[in-house]
């Protein structure tokens, strides 16, 4: 059940076929492989974005990482990827300093912008794939992953913590897969997780809250909004928002039919990408948004907004997808 549920969504998580059973005990360590460059690095499947300063750093499978210093129109390969697994969340904390992490729980650091990495944590006892990496400042972060794997660390990656979660509502085991780790404006935490529900924490990742959004789809994207609300999306195209720091959630028209793989704040506009081409996008006000469903209906992951740097001067999002780097219709 876990894996069809994951091969569902493998374009934003690229989970293995198969997971073993967890022999215990500590990691243990990946046998590194570095990746290797590419033709056509462009091309290949990629989730994940995220700006590093003026910098565009994407990343995807078979430990690509590309670099772009010209608002997305060339990209290059980073020099040195000591891992080949598939990559499917990239973070920075400040231009220099950041995370990547994906298959078999590796979680890689950059202090140069994304030039080379250093793999600080792998674990081959047991596929536990990460989803997603966030950091409040270059020391303090945490990683998330598949059945409530959640990770954190306070000395900038150089040793990782199991956080444990508490049971969800209802009882059992806290086994969520938990897809996308973000922040608002206060420093509050969010998880976007399975079963409609999103985790909260107040207290910098001490203690963790499950709150219900109405739905009982999986959430793969989150944001966070200037004006403070929060934006939660994934399964079908279901859409949520917040102005109360997660209490309650109202559904938003999200106009889409495509599952929702990645959401983005710029300024009042809130934008969004998924499967079946879709590119979605509303005011922070709207209760309705628009959805524009591209020709080639590509299987969209991930997007960013170009920054305002000399050299990123384009106004349009630039999309990423099982098939590389897109243009905009």
């Amino acid at each position: 059940m876990i894996k069809n549920a994951i091969a569902s969504i493998a374009l934003c998580c690229a989970c293995a076929n198969g997971f073993a059973q967890s022999g215990g005990g500590a990691p243990a360590a990946l046998p590194v492989t570095p990746a290797h460059a590419w033709a056509g690095p462009e091309h290949a499947m990629l989730l994940d974005a995220a700006h590093a300063g003026t910098r565009i750093v994407a990343v995807g499978e078979h430990g690509i990482v590309l670099l772009s210093d010209d608002g997305g129109r060339h990209y290059r390969q980073a020099k040195q990827v000591p891992a080949a697994t598939t990559l499917s969340s990239v973070y920075f904390a400040d231009p220099q300093h950041g995370w990547a992490a994906g298959q078999w729980g590796v979680i890689l650091a950059t202090a140069d912008g994304g030039e080379t990495w250093t793999l600080q944590r792998s674990d081959t006892s047991i596929d536990q794939p990460l989803f997603s990496v966030y950091f409040e400042n270059a020391q303090h972060g945490w990683a998330a992953g598949l059945w409530s794997l959640l990770l954190e660390t306070a000395d900038g990656g150089h040793t990782w913590n199991v956080a444990k979660l508490p049971p969800p509502p209802g009882g059992g085991k806290a086994d969520r897969n938990l897809y996308r780790i973000f922040a608002d404006r206060t420093g509050t935490l969010y998880i976007a997780a399975e079963k409609g529900t999103v985790l909260r924490s107040r207290d910098h990742g001490t203690t963790w809250e499950y709150h219900e959004t109405g739905n009982k789809g999986s959430l793969w994207a989150g944001t966070a909004a200037p004006d403070g609300s929060i934006y939660v999306g994934g399964l079908l195209g279901h859409l949520y928002r917040s102005r109360d720091g997660g209490d309650t959630w109202t559904a938003i028209d999200s106009g889409s039919s495509g599952s929702i793989t990645d959401l983005v704040a710029a300024g009042d506009r809130v934008l969004g990408v998924g499967l079946e081409g879709f590119v979605i996008s509303g005011t922070t006000g709207a209760e309705r948004f628009t959805a524009k469903e591209r020709l080639d209906r590509a299987e969209l992951t991930a997007l960013i907004v170009p920054g305002a740097g000399a050299n990123a001067q384009a106004s349009a999002p630039i999309l990423f997808s099982k098939d590389g780097v897109l243009k905009s219709e």
